[in-house]
C-alpha cells in the first residue's frame, strides 16, 4: 500500500512546467495559454502545518531569503522536536543581522498566535542582544496579531522599523542632525536635477529593452514580470513604465501593474528608490525590498497580475517576487558580472566607518 506524507501530497500538487520560448510566441498570452501551473520552491513541511502557515513561510523566504524561516531541525542544535500533534517549531532569522529566534506555531494558527520560545543565535554575538531582540519581537507579535489573519510578515517589518528607530535615536545629536538636514537638502536638489534632466530626455529616450519572465499561474491568476537596467533618472523610469503600458493593451488593462526601481544619483551619497502597489496592497514595497536584498541599482521591474477570481492570500507575494527575480535574471542583472552588489558592499563599509566615528 502506498502511503503519502503531507510533503509528498504538496509536491505532487504543483507539477513543474516545461520551459517555453517566449520569442516564438505571437503574444505574451500565447505563451500564457500553454501554461497550467508554475513552480515556486516550497519549504519542507511540518505534519501539522496549515495552508496559511505554508503560504506565509513561502512569502517570508521569498522576500527575506531562502533560509529566513526554516523548520527547527534544519538549523540544528535546537534539541527539541520540530512538531507535535498540536504545533510546529521554526527558526526565524530576523533581518538586518539581528538575532534568530525559535518560534512555535499552534496547529490552529492563525486563529491562535505563535509563541517566541527563545533565542537561537544572538545578533553579532553581542551580549544582551539576543534577549533584547526576543523581548522586542514578542512585544511586536502581540501587537500585530489579529485573530484569523497571518501576522509574521507584519511582525518582522515592525521589528525592523523599531530597531532602526532605536539606532537612529542613539546616534542622534545636533551635529548629526545638521548633517542629515544638509544631506536632505542636497538630495532634494539632486532629485530636481534628475527630474529636469529626465523630463527633457523622455521624448528622445530609446525604447526600453525588456526582459520578460516565465508566466506564473496560480488559481487562474497570471503573473508576468518585465525588467530592464541602465535606468538613469526617476523620469526615465516613469517613462519606461508608461511606454510598457502604452505599447501593450493587455498589460494596460491588467488588474495590477506593480513597479519598483532603484537609481544611483550623480552626486555622491544620493540615490532614488520608489515603488507602486497599483492596488495590490504592500506588493510594491516588497518588490523594492527584493531589489535592496539583491543589491541592484539603476534597475526597474514591473510585475503584472491578471486576477483570476480566487484570492491567493500571502502566497501572492512569493509569486510576485519569484516572477520579478526571474525577469531580473533573464535581463542579466543578477550574477557575478554586475557591479550592483559590489556597490552595495562599498556603501556598507562606508556606513561602518561612519558609525565607528560616533
Amino acid at each position: 500500500m502506498l502511503v503519502l506524507t503531507a510533503h509528498d501530497a504538496h509536491c505532487w500538487s504543483r507539477p513543474k512546467p516545461q520551459p517555453i520560448d517566449l520569442t516564438t510566441s505571437a503574444t505574451i498570452f500565447d505563451a500564457v495559454s500553454t501554461y497550467a501551473a508554475y513552480s515556486v520552491p516550497a519549504p519542507r513541511l511540518s505534519a501539522t502545518m496549515s495552508e496559511e502557515l505554508l503560504d506565509e513561510v513561502e512569502a517570508i523566504n521569498s522576500i527575506y531569503g531562502d533560509e529566513s524561516l526554516v523548520l527547527a531541525d534544519e538549523e540544528g542544535g535546537s534539541g527539541t522536536a520540530t512538531s507535535s500533534s498540536t504545533s510546529s517549531r521554526y527558526i526565524l532569522s530576523l533581518p538586518a543581522g539581528a538575532s534568530s529566534l525559535r518560534l512555535e506555531f499552534p496547529a490552529s494558527y492563525p486563529l491562535e498566535p505563535p509563541s517566541v520560545l527563545g533565542t537561537q543565535h544572538s545578533s553579532g554575538g553581542v551580549r544582551g542582544a539576543g534577549a533584547r531582540d526576543k523581548a522586542l519581537f514578542a512585544e511586536v507579535l502581540r501587537e500585530v496579531f489579529d485573530v484569523g489573519a497571518v501576522c509574521l510578515f507584519d511582525a518582522v517589518e515592525e521589528f525592523g522599523r523599531r530597531v532602526q528607530d532605536h539606532d537612529d535615536d542613539n546616534g542622534d545629536d545636533d551635529g548629526i542632525q545638521k548633517d542629515e538636514d544638509d544631506e536632505d537638502e542636497q538630495a532634494k536638489q539632486q532629485q530636481q536635477q534628475q527630474d529636469d534632466a529626465g523630463a527633457g530626455n523622455v521624448k528622445s529616450t530609446a525604447t526600453p529593452t525588456w526582459s520578460v519572465s516565465t508566466p506564473f499561474i496560480e488559481n487562474r491568476s497570471t503573473f508576468i514580470a518585465h525588467a530592464t537596467g541602465g535606468v538613469t533618472s526617476v523620469s526615465q523610469a516613469r517613462a519606461f513604465v508608461a511606454h510598457l503600458l502604452a505599447s501593450d493593451k493587455r498589460i494596460r488593462s491588467a488588474t495590477h501593474n506593480m513597479t519598483a526601481w532603484r537609481i544611483r544619483g550623480s552626486v555622491a551619497g544620493t540615490s532614488y528608490q520608489d515603488c507602486d502597489d497599483d492596488g495590490e496592497t504592500a506588493a510594491g514595497s516588497r518588490l523594492l525590498h527584493l531589489l535592496q536584498l539583491m543589491g541592484l541599482w539603476d534597475v526597474l521591474v514591473v510585475v503584472t497580475r491578471w486576477y483570476g477570481g480566487v484570492k491567493l492570500g500571502p502566497r501572492r507575494f512569493a509569486i510576485i517576487n519569484a516572477a520579478a527575480r526571474d525577469a531580473l535574471v533573464r535581463a542579466g542583472l543578477v550574477g557575478g558580472g554586475d557591479n550592483n552588489s559590489k556597490g552595495d558592499e562599498k556603501d556598507k563599509e562606508k556606513e561602518k566607518e561612519k558609525n565607528k566615528g560616533r
